[in-house]
């Protein structure tokens, strides 16, 4: 099972970016996904959530309205489209697949971690 994270690079505060990560080696409809973050000398956070179809998501306060994950089942790639960003957002973003229905916003919840990618803001 792999996951390859992509989409991260510098931007201004104020800018977007729309992170994706391409998963492999697993039925990727059947799983529900996650997106998290590490800023430097922080723990791993959670961002988002979205079901196996799409149709629930879930987010952090600190993302909501800023944030929107999106996934295309046909792709195996689910997305992150980052909006109104801050100096604060910058971090390590890391996609993963959901175990199960349990610990929805902690890591406990989730497996098969991607490389992550870099995300920095500018302010």
């Amino acid at each position: 099972v792999q996951l390859q994270a992509s989409g991260g690079g510098l931007v201004q505060a104020g800018g977007s970016l729309r992170l994706s990560c391409a998963a492999s080696g697993r039925t990727f409809s059947g799983y529900a996904m996650g997106w998290f973050r590490q800023a430097p000398g922080k723990e791993r956070e959670f961002i988002a959530r979205i079901s196996w179809s799409g149709g629930s998501t879930l987010y952090a306060d600190s993302v909501k309205g800023r944030f929107t994950i999106s996934r295309d089942n046909a792709k195996n790639t689910v997305y992150l489209q980052l909006s109104s960003l801050k100096p604060e957002d910058t971090a390590v973003f890391y996609c993963a697949f959901a175990r199960g229905t349990t610990w929805r916003t902690s890591e406990r919840g989730y497996d098969y971690w991607g490389q992550g990618t870099q995300v920095t803001v500018s302010s």
